[in-house]
C-alpha cells in the first residue's frame, strides 16, 4: 500500500524530520517517502510556497490535511451519494466539508502534491475534491477501505480512481443496455395489463438487475467462466427467467393460466418458486450453462443450496473455481435479518465450503413487505453482514443502469482474480406492493407519492440516449412495439397449451437416473460386497503407514479394527467405514461435514488422523490399493441451517455421489428445520428434484438430558407421504452398512434420515458378522429368532437402542413369551413384512409398541396409523412438554417403569 493511504495516521513531527534527513541525503530514506519528497519539492519550487528555513512550512501540513481529505472520500464517501432514486439519503456527520480537514475556501485554488495519489499532477484542491466527488459520491459508493490485504485495497482503488468509477461504452453497447431494459420494463408491463392481480412479484423499479446479469454473463464468459449458479427469492425472478435464461414466454405465460400439471401425481409450486437449467450461446459465440435454484418462500434459504450446488459442480468435473460463479439476489430486508445469511459467509474462506467466491446482488426496495427500512435494520447498510469477511461492497443506484453494469463487471473481475464475496446493494424501488394486489400506501404513503410520479429507469436512460443522440424516439419507440407485439403472440400460443408440463431441474445431471415407483419402495436393493475384496478393503483402511508417528491411542484403535476383520466381528464405527470404502471401491465419491464429525463427536469414526508430532492429517480411506474416489470429510463451522443446505444443494448436484450431514447430538437437526420441511422432504412433489442426501442423527434415551436425548423422530414422521424419504433407526452394523450402500445402489434417489445410536457404539452385542455385511442386505424388520411363535403371546415391537435392553431383561427372565420384534425402518412403512409377523405370531394375545420417548414423540402416531386392523398398546414414557429429563436418576426410574411393564405378567 502507498504511502498515502496511511499518511493520515502519521505524526507531522515525524514526517518533518524524515523530510529533512531527505534534504540532506534522498537516497538514505525509503524509496517511497523519496518519491512524495521530490514531488513536493517539485511543488515547492514550481508554485513558490513559503517554507521555513528548517524545511517545515504551513502547506506542509496542509499536504497532509488533503491527504487526510482524500483517505476520508475513499473511506466515507459512500455515506455522501446520489444513490437512492426516489427520496433523499439519510444525512451523516462529520461530513466531507474542507473545513473539516483544517483547509479554507481560500485553499480550493491551491496546488497540492497530494493529487498525485490520484493521478493528478499539479492539481488544485478544487480538482482534487471534483475527482474524489464524481469517483466516490455519483450513482456509486464503495466501502473497501477495510480490507486489510492492501493488495486488494490498491488494485480496488486504482480500477475505481483510473475511471474515476465510471464506465465507459460504445454506442452499441448502450443499445443493448437499452435492449435489456426494455425487455424487463416491457414484460413486466405486459403481465400487469394482461394478468391483472395475480401475483408476480415484479421487477418494476429494479429493472437495471436485468442489464446486469446479462453483462456478467458476457463478460464471464470472455474470462473462462463456464457456468453461473443463481439463486433468489421472488422479486423479479419471472423476468430473469424469461429475459436471462431465456425460458419461453409462452411457457411463462402458461403458468400464469393456473393449468392442471400434465403428471397428476406432482403437486407442482408456484411459478415464482420453480427453478431452471438451460445452455446458452453469449454475443461473443460462448456456450455457458445457467442453473436457477428451485426455492421456497423462506427468504435466504437458497442460498447455501446455491453455493453446495457450485461446489460440487467445481469438485464433479469443473476441477477449478474460477469457471463457475455462484449469484445470490437478496432483498434488503432479508438479508439484514435471516441469520442464515451471516452462517453462509461465515463459510465462503473455509475448505470444506469455498467455491471461489459468490456475487451477491441486493434487490434494495428500501423496504420489507410494510416494514420501513430504519425498523428493519440496527446497521447503517443491509449488506453491513458483508464487512464480516472484508468483502468490497458497492452500492449503486438502479436508475443509472451503465453505472449498475459497469460495477457488476468490477465485482466479476474482483471476484475473479481474489476469490472472495463481492456485495452489490442495487438501491431501486418497489413500484407496486410486496404483490401486486397489496396497497402500499397504508404503511408508506409519502414514499408511494413519489414513486408514483417517477420514471422506471428505461425512461431515465432512453433521455439519455435521445441527448447523446445515440438513437431517436422512433426507434425506441419501434423497439418497444415490436417486443410487446412478440409477448402478444406468446400469449395466444400459451392459451392453446391444455396442461403444464415441469421440467425437472438440473434434468442433465439427472438424465442417468429415473424417478422410483411404488414398487422400487417395497424391492430390497442388492448391496452385497464380496467377502474377499471387503476384507482386503478393511484390512487397507486400518493399517496405518509405519514411517508416520501417530497418537498412541490412535495406532491402539487402528489395531483394534484390524483384529475385527481377521475375527469377522464388526462393530459399528468399522461398518460405518466399510460402508463408504466399499462405495468408494465401487467408483462413488464420498463427501460428509457435520460438527466434529472427522473424529466423531462420541470418538468412534476417526476418519481423519493427525501426525502426533506435526498435525499433519492422514485419512486411511483414501489410501485404498486401486481406489480412484475419495472421502472428502469436513469439520463444520458450528452452525446448522446454513451447513445443511449446503450439503442439500451438493447432493442435488451430486446424484453419483454420497453426501452426508451429521448433526452432533440429533436435536441440533432442529436449527436446520427450514431445509428440512421447505427442501428435503417436499422437493420431489414441488420441484421434481430427486436428492439423495443422508442425515445422520445420534438419538437415544441414555441420561444426557432434555437436549441430547431425542432426534425428535416425530417430526421426521409427520413429514413422510408419497415416498418421499425415508426414516430408520438402524440395530446393527450390518444393517447400517447395507442402507448406506442402499443410497446408491438403486435408479433412482431418495433423501435419508437415520437415527444413529450413541451407547450401541461401543454395545457388547452390537455386533454383526463379516458374513451379514458381504452377504446380506437390509432388513426394514428383524424378528426375534430367540423365540418359538406357537409359544408367544406378546408381541413388542421396538426400535434402536431400546431393544437390547429390552433383550436383556428377555434373557433374564427367559421370557420365552415375548417376542422382540424391531422396526428398522419407519418410512416407507414395511407393511408387508409388518403383516407377515403378525400373522406368525397369531396366538399372540398382545401386540405393543414400546418406545423410549415420550407417548406424544417417537413413533407411536406413526405407527399406530400404519398398523391397520391391529388392536396396538403403547408403553412409553407418559406425554410431555420436554423429551426427557434433566435427572439421571429420574432417567432411569422412567426406563425402568417402560421395561418392567414389557414384561409384566
Amino acid at each position: 500500500m502507498d504511502k498515502f493511504s496511511y499518511l493520515s495516521n502519521a505524526d507531522v513531527t515525524a514526517i518533518d524530520s524524515i523530510y529533512q534527513q531527505y534534504q540532506k541525503d534522498p537516497e538514505s530514506v525509503d524509496e517511497g517517502w523519496s518519491k512524495f519528497f521530490d514531488g513536493f519539492e517539485f511543488a515547492r519550487k514550481n508554485y513558490e510556497e513559503d517554507v521555513n528555513s528548517s524545511g517545515s512550512s504551513l502547506n506542509f501540513d496542509k499536504e497532509f490535511k488533503v491527504v487526510n481529505l482524500i483517505n476520508a472520500y475513499r473511506s466515507r464517501g459512500h455515506l455522501f451519494t446520489k444513490t437512492n432514486p426516489v427520496r433523499e439519503r439519510r444525512k451523516y456527520s462529520p461530513t466531507l466539508a474542507i473545513e473539516n480537514f483544517g483547509l479554507a475556501q481560500e485553499d480550493l485554488s491551491k496546488v497540492f502534491q497530494a493529487g498525485e495519489d490520484l493521478g493528478l499532477k499539479g492539481a488544485t484542491l478544487q480538482q482534487i475534491i471534483d475527482f474524489l466527488t464524481e469517483t466516490y459520491c455519483h450513482s456509486i459508493g464503495v466501502e473497501y477501505m477495510y480490507i486489510r490485504k492492501p493488495d486488494k485495497v490498491d488494485w480496488l482503488k486504482n480500477k475505481m480512481e483510473g475511471v474515476k468509477n465510471t464506465g465507459t461504452f460504445s454506442n452499441d453497447e448502450k443499445k443493448h443496455i437499452l435492449h435489456k431494459l426494455n425487455q424487463a420494463v416491457v414484460f413486466e408491463q405486459f403481465l400487469h395489463k394482461k394478468f391483472v392481480g395475480q401475483k408476480r412479484f415484479s421487477l418494476e423499479g429494479g429493472e437495471s438487475l436485468i442489464p446486469a446479469l446479462d453483462a456478467a454473463i458476457e463478460l464471464g464468459a470472455k474470462e473462462g467462466i463456464e457456468e453461473f449458479v443463481v439463486g433468489m427469492a421472488h422479486r423479479g425472478r419471472l423476468n430473469v427467467l424469461a429475459n436471462i435464461f431465456n425460458k419461453t414466454y409462452k411457457d411463462i405465460f402458461s403458468e400464469f393460466e393456473g393449468k392442471e400439471y400434465e403428471d397428476n401425481l406432482f403437486d407442482g409450486d408456484v411459478k415464482y418458486h420453480l427453478g431452471y437449467s438451460c445452455d446458452i450461446k453469449t454475443d461473443s459465440g460462448k456456450d455457458v450453462k445457467l442453473t436457477l435454484s428451485p426455492n421456497p418462500s423462506h427468504l435466504e434459504a437458497v442460498g447455501p443450496v446455491v453455493a453446495g450446488i457450485a461446489r460440487s459442480k467445481v469438485d464433479q468435473y469443473l476441477k477449478d473455481n474460477q469457471k463457475i460463479v455462484p449469484i445470490i439476489i437478496h432483498g434488503d430486508a432479508s438479508i439484514a435479518g435471516q441469520g442464515v445469511v451471516y452462517e453462509l459467509i461465515q463459510m465462503a474462506s473455509l475448505d470444506g465450503y469455498k467455491n471461489g467466491g459468490t456475487i451477491h446482488i441486493v434487490i434494495n426496495n428500501q423496504i420489507g413487505f410494510t416494514t420501513n427500512y430504519l425498523d428493519a435494520r440496527s446497521s447503517t447498510y443491509c449488506t453491513d453482514v458483508g464487512k464480516v469477511t472484508l468483502s468490497p461492497i458497492f452500492h449503486v443506484n438502479g436508475d443509472d443502469p451503465e453505472a449498475v453494469v459497469y460495477t457488476i463487471k468490477l465485482a466479476l473481475e474482483f471476484r475473479q482474480k481474489y476469490k472472495k464475496d463481492v456485495f452489490i446493494d442495487l438501491l431501486c424501488y418497489r413500484k407496486y406492493g410486496h404483490n401486486e394486489g397489496d396497497e402500499p400506501r397504508f404503511t408508506q404513503p409519502l414514499l408511494y407519492k413519489a414513486i408514483s410520479k417517477h420514471k422506471n429507469p428505461r425512461e431515465i436512460y432512453l433521455d439519455k440516449l435521445i441527448n447523446q443522440e445515440v438513437l431517436d424516439k422512433e426507434t425506441a419507440k419501434l423497439m418497444e412495439t415490436k417486443f410487446n407485439d412478440m409477448l402478444q403472440d406468446r400469449l395466444a400460443e400459451a392459451k392453446q397449451i391444455e396442461k403444464a408440463v415441469i421440467a425437472p431441474f438440473l434434468a442433465e445431471t439427472w438424465k442417468d437416473l429415473r424417478e422410483s415407483t411404488d414398487a422400487d419402495m417395497e424391492a430390497s436393493a442388492d448391496t452385497t460386497f464380496d467377502k474377499k475384496a471387503l476384507i482386503e478393503v478393511g484390512k487397507s483402511i486400518s493399517t496405518l503407514p509405519d514411517e508416520k508417528n501417530f497418537f498412541k491411542k490412535s495406532e491402539k484403535l487402528f489395531a483394534e479394527r484390524l483384529k475385527m476383520i481377521e475375527s469377522e466381528k464388526i462393530d459399528w464405527g468399522m461398518a460405518e467405514l466399510l460402508s463408504y470404502a466399499t462405495l468408494m471401491t465401487d467408483g462413488f465419491p464420498v463427501r460428509m461435514t457435520g460438527q466434529d464429525v472427522e473424529r466423531g463427536t462420541f470418538s468412534h469414526r476417526h476418519a481423519v488422523l493427525k501426525v502426533e508430532d506435526s498435525e499433519e492429517e492422514y485419512i486411511p480411506l483414501n489410501h485404498i490399493d486401486g481406489t480412484k474416489e475419495k472421502l472428502e470429510i469436513y469439520n463444520s463451522l458450528l452452525s446448522e441451517y446454513a451447513v445443511l443446505g449446503f450439503e442439500y444443494g451438493y447432493a442435488m448436484a451430486t446424484p453419483f455421489g454420497l453426501t452426508i450431514w451429521e448433526a452432533q447430538f440429533g436435536d441440533f437437526n432442529n436449527g436446520a428445520q427450514i431445509i428440512i420441511d421447505q427442501f428435503l422432504s417436499s422437493a420431489e412433489d414441488k420441484w421434481k428434484s430427486q436428492n439423495g442426501l443422508v442425515m445422520l442423527l445420534p438419538h437415544g434415551y441414555e441420561g444426557q438430558g432434555a437436549e441430547h436425548s431425542s432426534a425428535r423422530l416425530e417430526r421426521f414422521l409427520t413429514l413422510c407421504a408419497d415416498y418421499n424419504m425415508q426414516v430408520a433407526n438402524c440395530t446393527t452394523p450390518a444393517n447400517f452398512f447395507h442402507i448406506i450402500r442402499r443410497q446408491l445402489k438403486r435408479e433412482f434417489r431418495k433423501p435419508l434420515v437415520m437415527m444413529t445410536p450413541k451407547s450401541l457404539l461401543r454395545h457388547p452385542r452390537c455386533i454383526s458378522q463379516l458374513d451379514e455385511l458381504a452377504n446380506g442386505r437390509f432388513q426394514e424388520v428383524i424378528d426375534d429368532d430367540l423365540v418359538n411363535a406357537k409359544d408367544v403371546d406378546k408381541v413388542v415391537f421396538c426400535s434402536g437402542k431400546l431393544y437390547y435392553e429390552l433383550l436383556e431383561r428377555q434373557e433374564e427372565d427367559d421370557a420365552k413369551n415375548v417376542a422382540l420384534v424391531r422396526l428398522e425402518q419407519f418410512y416407507p412403512f414395511p407393511k408387508t413384512q409388518v403383516n407377515e409377523l403378525i400373522n406368525k405370531y397369531n396366538k399372540a394375545k398382545q401386540i405393543i409398541w414400546a418406545q423410549e420417548e415420550p407417548e406424544n414423540m417417537g413413533g407411536w402416531a406413526f405407527v399406530l396409523r400404519h398398523f391397520e386392523g391391529v388392536k396396538l398398546r403403547l408403553i412409553s414414557r407418559r406425554a410431555s412438554a420436554s423429551p426427557a429429563s434433566g435427572s439421571s436418576k429420574v432417567f432411569a426410574k422412567r426406563q425402568a417403569v417402560i421395561i418392567n411393564e414389557v414384561f409384566e405378567k
